[in-house]
């Protein structure tokens, strides 16, 4: 499992990964709010579970609840400060609340435990992307793609470096020009 924590004990690790599959499952199955139900009892009963912060905080993530995604993702990483998906969602959390320095921070930690780390390049692309740091995203942005991400986030960052290279005009959030 891509995150896993340094030094735990295997045993210990199986099972507290174990304890959250039940919450795992929902979420994958797109039963963000059983899920949220579900990591949430486990995150109360076994407090010092990792995996149920943190994937608890993935299913905050996928219900837009960025404030409390970023609380689990920060309480994982309490529990276990190596813990380099914790660190990656807490950097994707503070990103979509606006906290591009923060969110910067945090992909730039994760590369330092991880240097080639896909998930940490990627936060830190998109982060430089979204503050026009063009020059430094498209460096990481690239190497991103060197790692043979899925199709649909390989496209993805493909149009950012098509922005950055000038070949298409950036999106606009908000309303359409319909004035032509």
């Amino acid at each position: 499992m891509r995150g896993r924590i340094g030094a735990m004990d295997d045993e210990v690790h199986a099972e507290r990964l174990d304890a959250a599959e039940e919450g795992i499952e929902l979420l994958r199955d797109g039963e963000t709010e059983r899920a949220i139900a579900a990591l949430g009892r486990l995150a109360v009963a076994q407090a010092d579970n990792e995996y149920a912060h943190f994937f608890l905080g993935n299913a905050h993530y996928a219900a837009e609840s960025f404030e409390r995604a970023l609380a689990c993702y920060v309480r994982a990483l309490e529990l276990a400060p190596r813990y380099l998906g914790a660190r990656v969602g807490a950097g994707h959390a503070l990103r979509m609340l606006g906290d591009h320095e923060r969110a910067l921070r945090m992909g730039k930690e994760a590369l330092a435990l991880a240097k080639d780390d896909p998930d940490a390049l990627y936060l830190v692309g998109v982060v430089l992307f979204q503050r026009g740091d063009n020059a430094a995203a498209r460096a990481f942005l690239k190497r991103f793609l060197e790692t043979g991400p899925e199709l649909e986030v390989a496209l993805e960052v493909e149009g950012m470096l098509q922005v950055i290279r000038g070949e298409i005009a950036p999106a606009h959030g908000g309303e359409e020009d319909d004035a032509e």
